[in-house]
């Protein structure tokens, strides 16, 4: 019987990647340009939206660090409303059970299984939001998870996006598995500037990757 082990314990660095997927950071810059290239321009009313978010979230923050519950509710889900990826075409998966297999070579094959609590879009755009205390409010530290929810994608033919946030700070993931697979990341895009609003680039980035994504 091939055993199994929680993602969350399995992966818990880069490292761990790189053993267990062979997954390599891509050295390519043109591997991912979709997060600072060819970005759409915000709407008045876009940008009065993202606003009132940022207020709010510091606005929360005051109390203390918010939990990944109270993250996704104040910003995330917001702002996939202002995507409409909630909406046709698109369609969101919450809750998503995902196995991936790993064939050892010095040991026994062993399958990796793990339970996403935030969202997946298209089983394309993966969106993860982690609790500030777990993670010592650093959402770099949830990348390596990310990348092995994302090699469970059932859809190995095409790039695969994902993003990272703790409300404060996001990162964007891309990920292929054609030929030997490869990733790379944005820079981080943060809410602690006081004279711009990173939501801005946040949106940018997203509708460039949402208008990327196939339709059902």
């Amino acid at each position: 019987m091939v055993p199994t082990v929680g993602i969350t314990k399995a992966i818990t660095s880069l490292t761990d990647i790189r053993d267990k997927f062979n997954l390599r950071q891509s050295d390519d810059p043109q591997f991912f340009t979709e997060w600072y290239e060819n970005l759409p321009e915000l709407t008045e009313s876009e940008k009065e939206s993202l606003d009132g978010l940022k207020n709010r979230f510091f606005y929360y923050f005051e109390e203390g660090g918010l939990t990944e519950g109270a993250v996704n509710i104040i910003m995330l889900s917001p702002l996939l409303e202002l995507l409409k990826l909630y909406d046709p075409p698109f369609r969101i998966w919450a809750e998503k059970a995902v196995e991936v297999k790993l064939e050892e070579e010095k040991d026994e094959d062993l399958n990796l299984e793990g339970f996403i609590d935030t969202l997946v879009v298209q089983n394309q755009l993966w969106l993860v939001v982690i609790e500030a205390k777990r993670y010592g409010f650093n959402a770099s530290l949830a990348i390596p998870q990310i990348l092995a929810y994302m090699m469970a994608n059932p859809n190995q033919r095409i790039p695969v996006f994902g993003m990272v946030t703790n409300g404060e700070d996001y990162i964007f993931i891309k990920l292929s598995q054609q030929g030997m697979p490869r990733y790379s990341q944005s820079r981080k895009f943060t809410l602690s500037n006081p004279r711009k609003n990173g939501l801005y680039d946040v949106m940018k980035v997203m509708k460039r990757i949402t208008g990327l994504l196939e339709r059902e």
